[in-house]
């Protein structure tokens, strides 16, 4: 089993206008190599991230919060779910179906759990909604409670926690949807962040868990032997950016590890997914492939993107 994770880029990456009809072209277009995997008997299950949606719909709330109460932001990464999900699924039937393919699709709306003592709950850094002008910040940040910080020299925002995903809530859901032979679409965003209370019930908590660790904690959850990161950029890169860049075909743990350390995957880039990568190699998992969706295709077939391997 492999669990192929999208980066929120392969459905709206920068520098497009971001319309409903350019998200669905980009998502079936990276759907039609996921359905051709379906169709070969390969047993997978999608996840995705949503960072640019989510933050969309975090604009949306504070745009009209004098019309519509706004809600808390689990519930819009609970939102973000749903739309994306829904997007992913109706490409996935789509290309499934014009290969002659009616394999079933569903996706869970996944809670995954946290614990509420995590040290990022002291220390929130994820930046996530609009802008905000100095006055407005500070009285967010005195009525609501927010902590508002300068992001890059571009304006005020909202930062929240990022904390370490514990649990996939809906796993045994999940497993019995794949045992049944359903193409399962799950830990969208890194999942729903929830917490348990004195009495064990799940609650919503604001906070933005990491997708690529999400990602690498379902596919452990599931057994999956393969993990596939599709992102930004064809293949993962030491010296990125300088004159001496190189591109990397494949590398083993050993050397990942080494890259890592030596700071060459900063935190807000290719970082949390090398991350995740390490955790899953060194808990059992058998590859991880990392490509854009231009080039999925042809990384499956081992001529792009970058593989690393135990």
């Amino acid at each position: 089993m492999l669990v192929v994770t999208l980066g929120g880029n392969a459905v709206l990456p920068a520098g497009t206008a971001g319309t409903i009809d350019e998200q669905f072209q980009l998502t079936r277009s990276t759907m039609k190599h996921v359905a051709a995997l379906r169709h070969a008997g390969v047993k997978l299950v999608v996840s995705h991230g949503n960072g640019p949606v989510v933050g969309n719909i975090v604009i949306r709330n504070e745009a009209a919060r004098d019309l519509v109460p706004p809600m808390p932001l689990f519930v819009c990464g609970a939102d973000s779910q749903g739309g994306m999900g829904f997007m992913i699924q109706n490409a996935l039937r789509n290309e499934l179906h014009l290969i002659g393919d009616e394999s079933p699709v569903a996706t869970i709306v996944t809670q995954v759990e946290v614990d509420p003592a995590d040290p990022a709950f002291a220390a929130p850094t994820k930046p996530i909604g609009p802008y905000f002008p100095l006055a407005e910040a500070e009285r967010l940040a005195r009525e609501k409670g927010w902590v508002m910080r300068e992001d890059a020299g571009r304006g005020i925002r909202r930062v929240v926690a990022s904390p370490e995903p514990r649990h996939i809530v809906e796993i045994a859901s999940i497993r019995t949807l794949v045992s049944a032979g359903v193409l399962t679409i799950a830990a969208g965003g890194g999942g729903i962040p929830v917490r348990r209370n004195r009495e064990g019930l799940l609650k919503g908590i604001d906070a933005v868990i990491d997708k690529d660790r999400a990602a690498a904690l379902l596919a452990r959850e599931l057994g999956a032997t393969h993990l596939i990161f599709v992102t930004g950029v064809d293949r993962v890169a030491v010296g990125w950016g300088a004159p001496g860049q190189r591109d990397l075909e494949g590398l083993s743990l050993a050397e990942l590890k080494g890259y890592y350390a030596a700071g060459e995957f900063p935190p807000g880039s290719m970082g949390p997914k090398m991350q995740a990568a390490i955790r899953f190699l060194e808990q059992g998992g058998r590859e991880v492939l990392v490509c854009s969706p231009e080039t999925l295709g042809e990384a499956l077939a081992g001529r792009a993107g970058t593989l690393i391997t135990p």
